[in-house]
């Protein structure tokens, strides 16, 4: 029950229906999850471990505002372990792996082209996992998984429209997929860069002139 709460309520903040700053009360929750509130505190209890919510002393949890600096992080942390997971992953990746993925990037394109946004991250998500697991290392896998989870607010952006940027977005897919295929872990890193440096241009208004991995410059 509370996995099934939280994967409710994580999907609830990414995509925009509880805003940033919403009070999480623990009572409403319940009433409309149909559960009790056992449940509901554990999972939003995971949510502020991921990032999503924050508690506020004597009020309670909040879901957790939207922060440029924090994305430009997250990406770093991002680009940092899954380039590591691409590039084992493309030493280690079976035929059955392989096949995974492909069927996950299938279930992409046929959410995208419907238009259903949550299937759509959902495949996504499923996708670059199916390419990262073969890395062979557990530990790794860990920490990807919560700056991932974090990111996902963000998500939206890349399916909830069709344009040039979405389609540059498959684009890069096909190739990261292409690249672990065939054993290329430089070509497999180069083409996770270009995927998460797309996001610069997702999300141009808010990072201003610089892109996801440029910053203002420390002050002397």
């Amino acid at each position: 029950m509370a996995e099934y709460a939280l994967e409710q309520l994580r999907e609830s903040i990414i995509m925009g229906e509880l805003e940033p700053g919403t009070p999480l009360r623990l009572d409403d929750l319940a009433r409309s999850l149909g559960m009790s509130i056992s449940p509901i505190r554990e999972a939003v209890r995971q949510l502020e471990a991921l990032g999503l919510a924050k508690h506020v002393p004597h009020q309670g949890a909040r879901v957790e505002p939207l922060d440029v600096d924090d994305l430009r992080d997250l990406f770093e942390v991002r680009l940092a372990l899954e380039s590591l997971a691409v590039r084992r992953a493309a030493a280690r990746i079976t035929a059955e792996q392989l096949e995974a993925a492909r069927g996950a990037l299938d279930e992409l394109d046929v959410a995208r082209a419907a238009q259903d946004v949550r299937a759509a991250m959902r495949a996504h998500t499923d996708f670059h996992f199916a390419l990262y697991e073969p890395c062979g290392a557990p530990w790794l896998l860990q920490m990807i998984r919560p700056a991932w989870d974090r990111t996902e607010r963000f998500r939206p952006a890349l399916f909830s429209a069709a344009g040039e940027l979405q389609d540059r977005h498959r684009e890069i897919d096909g190739r990261l997929l292409d690249a672990v295929s065939d054993g290329d872990a430089g070509r497999a890193a180069e083409a996770l860069y270009e995927h998460l440096d797309l996001a610069g241009r997702f999300y141009g208004p808010e990072l201003g002139e610089r892109g996801i991995f440029a910053r203002a410059p420390v002050p002397a």
